[in-house]
């Protein structure tokens, strides 16, 4: 199992980061899209590459990514212990199916 497969514990800050960059379309499409080279990724996504490297750093910020160097060239890879965390975080945290909806007296005015 790599470092990256690896389970970790999610801060809810850390959540919220993570939610934060996986929250914009463009995003969530380079997200999916990282099984290969920025400039393949570019021109499956038909975005400049300047947009490209702005999302990328964002999800790389959130820990959501990880960033190598191949010679000339950079991969990125979905740093899936990462996104599995942020999963077991989301399912632990958000009611898991549960009634967690508030009390109708805690709703009124």
């Amino acid at each position: 199992m790599s470092d990256d497969q690896v389970q970790v514990e999610m801060s809810a800050d850390e959540v919220v980061k993570a939610l934060a960059a996986l929250a914009h379309p463009v995003r969530l499409k380079v997200f999916r899209a990282l099984v290969v080279t920025p400039g393949v990724m570019q021109d499956g996504l038909a975005i400049p590459a300047t947009t490209l490297s702005f999302h990328l750093k964002e999800l790389a910020t959130a820990g959501l990514v990880t960033q190598e160097r191949a010679s000339r060239n950079l991969v990125y890879r979905a740093a899936y212990g990462r996104m599995n965390a942020l999963l077991g975080y989301l399912t632990q945290n958000c009611c898991a199916g549960a009634d967690c909806a508030l009390p109708a007296a805690a709703t009124c005015c």
